[in-house]
């Protein structure tokens, strides 16, 4: 069984200071096509295993692959916001290996001729700066199955009493992102890889090609790590944490790399090229598979596939489909929103831009809109354990419940009642203040008799306040909100009890 016990590291300031660090990053993205690669199967997420197969993604023989027409504008539409150069002509290749959820024994991928090549991608800094990373290709390929390892503690195969392997997940369209070794980062190294994937993840999500969920393996990162005395050095040997599935576990899996790998140089060792596995619960790498020297795949072109040779028209209209990079728009909504940095960078952090947006365009105010999501909702998000964007109301309700504050139906805690109801699925804000008598007693008579019987069951509160201590009114209005369960202005309940109690010249 694979040890997960902490090895020694160097703290990371003593690391960075000792070493320059060597960043690569390898980005795996499920698209959302409804289909497979290379065949008519479904590609929905979470089926019962081994319901989602045909002949051609099971590898059967006389099985022929036919190429995905939405994956291929997907991987184009990707290859052009990325601003990589759009091959004219590439074509597939087999990856021979063998493992249990590889069916064929071979992967239909590109090796020496990718869909898209040469790009780069600009990322933005939580202080404002930009990092540029370049961007080596971005090719086509097709995803693996899934093994389950049975028994064991840790879900691995090490220890696992048997094995099963669930084959819906072989053939789904990927498109892998490989940077250039990324340099220049120094101790910002962590930070920049997060930002990164932080920065694609955004882009495929407004390119609309992915759910880009990083907990389902929609979108999965593989995080290269190497370290050299300095800048000017050669390129030290690589480490490769694979399937990092967060964006704080490729933070702290490259900081972790950075430190472990700093103690065994400082200590005499060499580095192992190795892939590595990242333990979210211990926040360590341990050794995975040697890798020191490259692997033969013996890659040599899909005879099942004909080559592709994308029109430039095609592609040419392809890039007028693109969106407002992300960057771009989230400082002209900053702007529109009249929002501080600080303000949206809470938005972004929270997950809740594309929420607060829609909230907005359907009526309520940049403010009204960023309060619930990034208070109220993000609490109760965070309080249940998941994200902002599956709790069970739309913003055209959130924008809807606040206009009933605006009016004056609601105050702010009659709101969260209702949001209450709406989130327990008993419809509209509008149904769901009908039907649990939310709506704010705006009758000054009501109101009135409210605010007598407070007085006069609080004499000596009522004392004080003819005495001229006004900050005693609190606890009659107070008691005037238990009377009214809350379905009162405070603000007005104040002033009633202030016109009955408070001397004529306060």
């Amino acid at each position: 069984m694979t040890s997960t016990l902490p090895e020694t590291v160097l703290p990371y300031e003593q690391a960075v200071a000792a070493f320059d660090p060597v960043l690569g990053l390898e980005v795996h993205v499920e698209l959302n096509t409804v289909t497979k690669m290379f065949c008519g199967c479904s590609t929905v997420f979470g089926a019962a295993p081994n319901t989602q197969v045909c002949p051609v993604c099971l590898g059967l023989p006389g099985a022929l692959p036919v190429l995905n027409e939405k994956a291929l504008e997907s991987a184009v539409r990707i290859g052009l916001a990325l601003n990589c150069t759009i091959a004219d002509w590439c074509r597939f290749a087999r990856k021979n290996y063998f493992y249990p959820d590889m069916p064929k024994n071979f992967q239909t991928s590109q090796y020496d001729e990718p869909i898209a090549y040469a790009g780069f991608l600009d990322v933005e800094l939580d202080d404002g700066s930009t990092f540029r990373v370049e961007i080596e290709r971005a090719h086509m390929e097709e995803d693996t199955g899934k093994s389950l390892h049975i028994g064991g503690s840790t879900g691995r195969i090490h220890g696992a009493e048997y094995s099963l392997v669930d084959y819906n997940r072989a053939g789904i369209p990927l498109i892998e992102i490989v940077t250039k070794p990324i340099t220049g980062t120094g101790a910002r190294a962590p930070e920049i890889a997060r930002a990164y994937v932080a920065t694609l993840r955004d882009l495929l999500k407004a390119l609309r090609v992915s759910d880009v969920r990083m907990e389902q393996g929609s979108l999965r990162c593989d995080a290269n790590v190497s370290l050299r005395p300095s800048p000017e050095a050669p390129l030290g040997t690589r480490t490769e944490t694979k399937n990092v599935n967060s964006l704080r576990s490729v933070e702290r899996a490259v900081r972790y790399e950075i430190s472990r790998q700093a103690a065994v140089l400082r200590a005499g060792g060499r580095i192992i090229q190795e892939t590595r596995h990242w333990h979210e619960d211990t926040g360590v790498t341990t050794s995975g598979r040697s890798k020191e020297e490259a692997e033969d795949y013996r890659y040599f072109p899909e005879p099942d596939l004909v080559p592709i040779a994308p029109d430039r028209a095609w592609v040419d209209a392809l890039r007028g489909t693109l969106p407002e990079p992300p960057a771009q728009r989230r400082r002209r909504l900053q702007s529109d929103w009249g929002y501080t940095d600080l303000e949206i960078r809470d938005v972004v952090n929270a997950g809740a831009l594309e929420l607060v947006a829609e909230t907005v365009a359907a009526g309520a105010s940049p403010a009204s809109a960023r309060k619930w999501w990034t208070q109220e909702l993000a609490r109760r998000a965070n309080a249940e354990g998941v994200e902002l964007a599956s709790m069970a109301v739309t913003p055209a309700q959130l924008a809807a419940l606040q206009r009933l504050v605006d009016d004056g139906t609601l105050t702010d805690s009659l709101a969260r009642q209702a949001l209450d109801g709406v989130l327990a699925g008993e419809g509209d804000p509008e149904q769901v203040v009908a039907a649990r008598g939310l709506r704010l007693v705006s009758d000054d008579a009501a109101l009135g008799e409210a605010v007598d019987r407070a007085i006069a069951a609080n004499p000596d509160v009522a004392e004080k306040i003819r005495g001229g201590k006004v900050q005693a009114a609190g606890a009659l209005v107070g008691a005037v909100m238990r009377d009214m369960r809350g379905q009162a202005d405070a603000a007005k309940v104040r002033g009633l009890v202030l016109s009955r109690l408070a001397p004529a010249d306060l």
